[in-house]
């Protein structure tokens, strides 16, 4: 996701709904999320699909990591050629 551009990326709530249509492009040619703000706050976020998408890869990533770390430290760790095994066995299911 590309980085916010202040100037650009925050709108009110009323030049979002005059505009809908020019924001959606902005965002799908940008990458870069759209802030919409209401009585002068932060109301909402819009993103481009697939920037929204690679988001939520990263993050079920980052969530089996820290699974990962968990396991690690309550010593459920198994040894490589048994983890790999297991792995086999669900693929040639």
């Amino acid at each position: 996701m590309q980085r916010l551009r202040i100037d650009q990326d925050i709108r009110s709530m009323s030049e979002f709904r005059t505009g809908i249509a020019f924001f959606l492009k902005q965002v799908h040619e940008t990458k870069r999320p759209l802030i919409i703000t209401q009585h002068g706050k932060g109301a909402a976020v819009l993103l481009d699909v697939g920037e929204y998408e690679a988001m939520q890869e990263k993050l079920e990533l980052l969530e089996d990591i820290q699974i990962s770390i968990g396991q690690l430290e309550n010593g459920e760790e198994i040894p490589h050629n048994e983890a790999k095994d297991l792995i086999l066995q669900r693929v040639t299911k």
